[in-house]
């Protein structure tokens, strides 16, 4: 129970790694404020009620600002504190620059960039006034190496190792850290959702998807899991780690090493 007593404010919980950490802060006693659009999100809630969790579930669009303000207000009415923010919610439309439509540059910015910004400032200053918080932000590897066809989702992932240096420097005289995860290839819907079209341009089946091409450059060789990202959230929260701010930390299996 090392999260007993705080309250933590997870997006995109529904689902792959939010799921995982929305899962393991439960376990570890936390207050759960869970936001999703899936309608899977009100089954998890339920779920983690009837073992024993506290747990307020929102349908929030990380984008409409409005939606995020009147969401945090009302968070935290309800448990009286938020100590974590789990910025995860995120979206890939991918496509390489010479196809990209501005619709697809302007929805993932918005989800990934301008969402994290929106959640980030709604939740400041209540962990001001605690003089208490702990932010992080999911980045991601190819934040560091690129990758093909990925324009939209790199430039956000980049800048969100940036602003969490920013934000650091400017939050940590009230007790707030601020980080940044670096997932390699975690299986989850957002990945599995991309093989299929990867299969059809390039011909392959999707053991070669899974083997040759994305685990290729991976020393490991083997797939990240939800768990892995979940725990390594778990100690940035923790107070061992109250002297871990503005850092990125990569949880890749080496891929950013190779």
């Amino acid at each position: 129970m090392r999260l007993k007593g705080k309250t933590a404010l997870i997006t995109g919980g529904a689902n792959g790694i939010g799921l995982a950490t929305t899962e393991r802060f439960a376990k570890e006693g936390a207050k759960i404020i869970m936001w999703d659009l899936s309608d899977k999100g009100k089954e998890v809630a339920e779920r983690l009620e009837k073992e024993g969790s506290e747990v307020l579930f929102q349908n929030v669009s990380v984008t409409n600002k409005e939606e995020v303000v009147n969401a945090v207000a009302k968070a935290h009415g309800h448990f009286g504190r938020i100590d974590i923010l789990i910025n995860n919610a995120g979206i890939t439309k991918d496509r390489t620059l010479l196809k990209m439509s501005d619709e697809e540059w302007d929805d993932v910015i918005a989800v990934n960039l301008t969402g994290v910004f929106n959640c980030t400032r709604a939740v400041a200053p209540i962990m001001k006034e605690q003089n208490y918080g702990r932010i992080i932000s999911a980045s991601s590897n190819v934040a560091i190496r690129g990758n093909y066809g990925q324009t939209n989702y790199v430039a956000t992932k980049s800048a969100i190792i940036g602003v969490t240096k920013v934000w650091a420097m400017e939050l940590g005289r009230y007790g707030i850290t601020v980080n940044c995860i670096s997932p390699g290839y975690v299986w989850t819907p957002l990945v599995e959702r991309q093989i299929p079209d990867t299969m059809k341009t390039r011909g392959l089946t999707r053991e070669q998807v899974m083997n040759d091409v994305l685990l290729a450059a991976q020393p490991t060789k083997r797939f990240v899991t939800p768990e892995e990202v979940g725990a390594l959230a778990l100690f940035l929260c923790r107070e061992e780690a109250r002297s871990i701010t503005g850092a990125n930390l990569n949880v890749d299996g080496g891929w950013t090493a190779a």
